[in-house]
């Protein structure tokens, strides 16, 4: 609709009636040069107001907005009126258009931020471009083309006001400067439309606040008195909290209603003090949802009488809206406990995010089905544990903060998701952007943290892993984008640049996505080869490393740079890599999976294999075989246990095309289907692999892009396999937009019925785990210590440590129970006499010197560690054992840590302790019942029985395994 008094006079009225106001009585002085005068950007109907002289032809003038970027958004933003529309006797025409509502203030908008109106006359010249926001006198947005940008916009700087407008008003021009008013459309600012008469009676807060969700008395002038509790002086929200005095602590005067509110003031926020006792006459509003008084530097007085003081409410925050509206701009105390469960904003806004209670939020597939009604309840929940712990502060530290140092984020006291947060001091609850906020009394910074910083935090990082057991063991490092071919080696590359303008990372451009020059790989491998070497699993599958072939280098060329780097750390040969195989595809992504390995302890079998699979991964990452056999404790491969591991790296959610493709609002994101499609290909790959193997062990590892309930993980759940960190640890390897959840996997195939607990080999690859766990270093770590915002920020938060090597968590799990010195599995004896059908002896015999070793020898500990809900029970002797055994073997050689582990096999021996310590120990025999006969001769029997036992299990595992390549 295009409003104009003479063109279309009754749709003018209606634009008025939808805003609630009506037309000043006397017209205004007309206006020398047309400009933009009003724009109203709050309302229900978005509006931009031109005045000129009464009577001007506009006829074919175009209006509209840009974004904060610089460019109209959709055609929707902009508008040409129609022939025969003049600017009627007010001296004033509004011309409805949508504008975007994304604009900044203060030093936060200086240079390119913030939303813009322009007006262009039917001639294409630029009338007038005026920037909502932004610093008076400093650089506004720059115009941007686009499909819907006009070409006079096109490379024009807006002329920033320095205003924004409050919930329902409009900033306008009067007297050469912008300030946010009750709009006046079709009337010049100024000219008495919209201006209330000062109140006489102060207003109680809480009748300002109301009971619901918005004022009461929004759009009106009110006169009121409070408090100080809170004032941002710097940092962009310009204002200041104040709240009934003697209100708060345990009592409440006013139920349902809140005794503080927020006072947007810019002109007398450096006036005021906490603690001081102000009145305050000024327009109540809605400011994103959180009630205001915009009061001007004449609106404000400082009362001498003294004011009793404010209580801080000490209380947990309670979940419920209308709870928590009822304390919306109090000063309060939180208690209870809190988790830290995002802290990626931190490193451009100054935000944590906080969850009431214990845990982290999870991310609703991860724990249910998608679109379910349990998916839903977990997200509503979600919505009512958040909260936000800010700074006090609009800015961006990215962009215009960049010398001021992050609060929140430090090497020496992290704050990481997971982490239980403890408020150590008062804040004030706000609500801003859908959500509520704990605002510090006055803005915090790196600089004043100790003294301003209103929380603590746990420190849970770890060194290494948890332990998991095994003979051997794998995991899956995703490492970020790993390029030795850095940015500076192409043409063409666009880089994103730290503080300095100096290049840190490929932004586009060209086909690198990692380091822009040698020193920022340098600090990306340091962090990514600290984290490998600490993790030190038998094998490494690897996700988004690149594919050298795309730069006319062999494939592996990164691959094996990566090596050479992790050895010279490790000050020894400690690792190699699995070669490409010799068929590759033929149209592959510049980024690729790859496998690592320690030759100490795994042996390669055969080659490498690629799933070569166009129809199913044109859009990712083409799986990667490769099968191993552990080598025992003389350095031989012990082919009987040979596993399989396939490395995959599924298509992301960010983009999709195609029947299923599209993002269809259930959680799974875009590209579901093709993810569908590559596990159901993965399927067969996998047993493929598993009968050229000849093996019964087969593990799948790395980044599935599909959260633990999603459908492609449905796929593999449906042919047999498990997913090994959701079964055997609580934790998750990725955040993202504050939910916690695991994308990335180590999948197994679960036994159906196999051979048994007596069998000699582990029935199924699942049975064949040990332990797992989820060792989170990258996605709680906050993004500002990552390699790639090296110097973003004053603060210097690079460290050479694994923390934040990535953005996605490894997954470590164990294989294989540990065989005993003499390369056999230990026989164990029940009553003295082996099993006659040559398998392992019953581990009770054992349950003497360990009640939790109830099951047999043969049976996997690691689901004895799951059903006591421990996923670590392998204890601290056994970690220790395994993370001192030599280097040269993968076995473990101590075999009594077994006994404390709880169903080790070590802990078959009636003794408790292992084979060999039976074998010298002088106390063998010392429990048997007197019977007269020679204690000697019944220990002789007794270890001739055992020595014929071993010999019978031995024999029949050699025939039962003999064909077995």
């Amino acid at each position: 609709m295009t409003v104009s008094k003479t063109a279309s006079s009754c749709a003018a009225l209606s634009l008025v009636a939808a805003i609630g106001l009506t037309l000043p009585a006397t017209p205004a002085a007309a206006a020398e040069d047309p400009h933009i005068s009003e724009i109203g950007y709050t309302l229900d109907t978005d509006f931009i107001e031109i005045a000129a002289e009464p009577g001007t032809d506009v006829s074919g003038w175009t209006f509209g907005s840009v974004t904060r970027g610089g460019s109209v958004q959709a055609e929707e933003n902009t508008t040409t009126v129609p022939v025969g529309t003049t600017v009627g006797d007010s001296g004033a025409l509004a011309v409805e258009v949508p504008i975007t509502n994304s604009v900044k203030s203060g030093s936060a908008a200086d240079g390119d931020y913030g939303s813009s109106a322009y007006a262009i006359d039917d001639d294409g010249t630029l009338v007038s471009f005026a920037q909502i926001g932004g610093v008076v006198g400093g650089k506004g947005v720059t115009g941007k083309a686009n499909t819907n940008t006009p070409e006079a916009v096109v490379g024009e700087d807006a002329e920033p006001t320095g205003a924004t407008a409050a919930g329902g008003q409009s900033i306008q021009l009067v007297n050469g400067t912008w300030s946010s008013a009750a709009p006046t459309p079709d009337a010049l600012p100024g000219d008495g439309g919209g201006d209330d008469p000062a109140p006489e009676d102060v207003t109680p807060i809480a009748d300002i606040q109301g009971t619901g969700e918005e004022s009461p008395l929004a759009g009106t002038t009110v006169k009121t008195q409070g408090v100080v509790t809170a004032a941002y002086l710097t940092g962009g929200l310009n204002g200041y909290h104040v709240q009934t005095p003697g209100t708060g602590g345990a009592e409440d005067e006013t139920p349902g209603a809140s005794d503080g509110v927020f006072v947007y003031s810019p002109d007398s926020v450096n006036d005021i003090s906490i603690g001081d006792h102000l009145e305050l006459t000024g327009a109540v509003s809605e400011r994103y949802g959180q009630t205001q008084i915009s009061v001007s530097s004449t609106g404000m007085t400082v009362l001498d009488e003294p004011a009793e003081a404010v209580k801080p409410v000490e209380d947990a925050l309670p979940t419920e809206a209308a709870a928590r509206e009822a304390l919306e701009g109090m000063l309060l105390q939180p208690s209870g406990e809190m988790t830290v469960t995002d802290n990626y904003n931190t490193n451009t806004y100054g935000e944590v995010v906080l969850a009431t209670g214990e845990g982290t939020l999870p991310q609703p597939t991860d724990v249910a089905r998608p679109d379910s009604d349990e998916a839903k309840a977990v997200e509503a929940e979600n919505l009512e544990r958040e909260v936000v712990l800010d700074d006090g502060a609009t800015v961006n530290y990215l962009q215009n903060d960049k010398d001021v140092p992050l609060p929140y984020v430090s090497n020496d006291a992290p704050v990481r998701v997971g982490a239980s947060a403890t408020m150590t001091s008062p804040v004030v609850l706000g609500f801003d952007h859908e959500k509520w906020r704990f605002q510090p009394t006055t803005r915090l910074t790196g600089d004043n943290a100790d003294a301003i910083q209103p929380a603590s935090f746990s420190d849970t990082r770890t060194e290494a892993p948890e332990a998991v057991g095994g003979q051997v063991s794998m995991a899956s490092f995703n490492v970020l984008n790993y390029f030795t071919t850095t940015g500076d080696q192409l043409s063409g590359c666009d880089y994103y640049e730290d503080r300095g303008g100096n290049p840190i990372t490929v932004r586009g451009g060209c086909d690198a996505r990692g380091a822009a020059n040698a020193e920022s790989l340098k600090r990306q491998e340091t962090k990514i080869v600290s984290a490998i070497n600490k993790l030190d699993t038998s094998v490494v599958s690897l996700m988004e490393i690149e594919n050298s072939a795309a730069f006319d280098k062999d494939r592996d060329d990164a691959l094996e740079t990566l090596v050479e780097r992790l050895n010279e750390a490790a000050g020894t040969d400690k690792w190699d890599f699995v070669p490409s195989p010799a068929d590759v595809p033929a149209d592959e992504d510049v980024i690729r999976t790859a496998l690592i390995y320690q030759p100490a302890e795994v042996a390669p079998q055969k080659d490498s294999t690629i799933l070569d699979d166009e129809a199913a991964f044109s859009n990712a990452r083409e799986p990667l075989s490769q099968a191993f056999a552990p080598k025992d404790e003389f350095g031989e491969a012990d082919t009987d246990k040979t596993f399989v591991t396939i490395s995959n790296h599924f298509k992301s959610k960010g983009s999709g095309s195609g029947p299923g493709n599209e993002d269809s609002g259930d959680g799974q994101g875009a590209s579901n289907a093709d993810r569908v499609k590559q596990a159901t290909s993965l399927v067969d790959f996998a047993g493929e692999q598993k009968e050229a193997a000849d093996s019964d062990f087969v593990y799948l590892l790395g980044d599935f892009n599909a959260y633990t309930q999603e459908d492609p993980m449905q796929v593999f759940y449906e042919a047999g396999f498990k997913d090994v960190a959701s079964e055997k640890t609580d934790k998750s390897t990725y955040v993202f937009k504050s939910r916690t959840g695991s994308l990335d996997h180590v999948l197994a195939l679960d036994s159906s019925g196999g051979s048994g607990a007596q069998a000699e080999l582990p029935s199924s690859s699942f049975d064949a785990i040990t332990g797992a766990d989820v060792w989170n270093i990258n996605s709680v770590e906050a993004l500002a210590l990552e390699y790639s915002r090296f110097n973003y920020n004053a603060g210097d938060f690079y460290a050479p440590d694994q923390f934040r090597a990535s953005d996605h968590d490894p997954v470590v799990v164990g294989l294989f129970e540990p065989e005993d010195t003499d390369g056999t599995e230990e026989a164990g004896v029940d009553g003295g006499e082996a099993e006659a059908d040559g398998t392992e002896a019953d581990a009770e015999a054992g349950a003497g010197a360990n009640s939790d070793a109830s099951v047999s020898a043969d049976s996997d500990s690691s689901d004895t560690a799951d059903s006591s809900s421990n996923a670590d029970a392998v204890n601290a002797d056994a970690a220790s054992d395994s993370a001192s055994s030599d280097s040269s073997s993968g076995s473990n050689s101590s075999s009594t840590a077994g006994a404390d582990a709880g169903g080790s096999s070590d802990s078959a021996a009636g003794s408790g302790g292992s084979e060999d310590n039976a074998g010298s120990d002088s106390n063998a025999g010392g429990d048997l019942p007197r019977t007269g006969v020679d204690p000697t001769l019944m220990m002789s029997i007794a270890a001739g029985l055992l020595v014929i036992g071993a010999s019978i299990v031995v024999i029949v595992r050699r025939r039962k395994l003999g064909g077995r390549s």
